[in-house]
């Protein structure tokens, strides 16, 4: 694996390369996930040449404006700058990364050739997209109020409820974080790129359908089998819905493709094996 920094105005954006053969690089995008988080997903594609990168403000890709928010409209340009260096690509696209490349994909049809977008979070592909905003927020408040630790359990108990959010769900207090093995402690930080509101460009991202459809980039819309019900299963049934699609499963949940060493283990073997397939159906 090589690394490399493509120096843009706004950012020194950094990108792995594990060299292979094949038609055209796949590259492999997160949010707000960094490239190592693709590191057991690579290893089952030996034979074409794998990208992965540090989006905008995140990892190694240290920021030059002076800025701390992440969208899907900046990011979508880095990777165009990036794409006009390696080429045409394949991507695959995993939770707010796969908001990003619908928005690549949007203004920049000829950069991907096919594009598998993984578990969108996006809310106004949703019936209950206003709630579902008060749901965002019932995570950040917890937050705000008392650090990681319980921000992530608010964000656990949101991201697996199942089904639309109804009055049953706001009615719940904030959980402890010890029902999640963390810890209550506070840092003091409130920069964390999931829990906080630095990222919600991404949540609030409003597809082009109609360039996305008419887009010459084969898209297709995934969702884990074991996601069922959950709101980024829900939000993958929306978008799929607007592009005249059914979702294609994958194996495991929405980290389905993340290996043993990050706490929240997927099926990267399994996972890696359909994105083969995905990839290398027929036009």
């Amino acid at each position: 694996m090589q690394t490399h920094t493509l120096a843009l105005p706004a950012v020194d954006l950094v990108y792995d390369v594990r060299e292979g053969a094949g038609e055209r690089p796949l590259l492999m995008i997160g949010q707000p996930m960094t490239a190592d988080g693709f590191t057991a997903l690579a290893e089952h594609f030996t034979d074409r040449t794998v990208v992965t990168y540090d989006p905008r403000g995140l990892g190694r890709s240290v920021r030059k404006d002076g800025r701390a928010d992440l969208n899907p409209y900046d990011q979508a340009e880095d990777l165009h700058a990036l794409i006009e260096r390696l080429g045409p690509v394949d991507v695959f696209a995993s939770s707010g990364g796969a908001v990003t490349a619908l928005e690549l994909v949007a203004k920049h049809p000829a950069d991907v050739h096919t594009l598998v977008a993984h578990e969108p979070p996006i809310n106004a592909v949703l019936p209950d997209a206003a709630a579902a905003a008060r749901a965002r927020a019932f995570f950040n408040d917890a937050y705000e109020a008392k650090g990681a630790g319980a921000g992530m359990a608010a964000f656990i108990v949101m991201t697996s409820w199942q089904g639309e959010f109804t009055d049953e769900f706001f009615a719940r207090p904030a959980p402890d974080p010890a029902m999640f093995g963390m810890p209550a402690g506070d840092d003091g930080n409130r920069d964390d790129p999931l829990l906080s509101k630095r990222a919600w460009a991404i949540i609030d991202f409003e597809p082009d359908v109609a360039a996305l459809t008419a887009a010459s980039t084969r898209i297709v819309v995934a969702v884990g089998e074991e996601s069922a019900g959950t709101y980024t299963a829900r939000t993958a049934q929306g978008l799929a819905e607007l592009l005249g699609q059914e979702p294609t499963v994958f194996p495991s949940h929405h980290g389905g493709f993340v290996g043993g060493d990050s706490g929240y283990a997927g099926k990267p073997a399994e996972f890696a094996a359909k994105l083969r397939e995905v990839l290398k159906a027929p036009e």
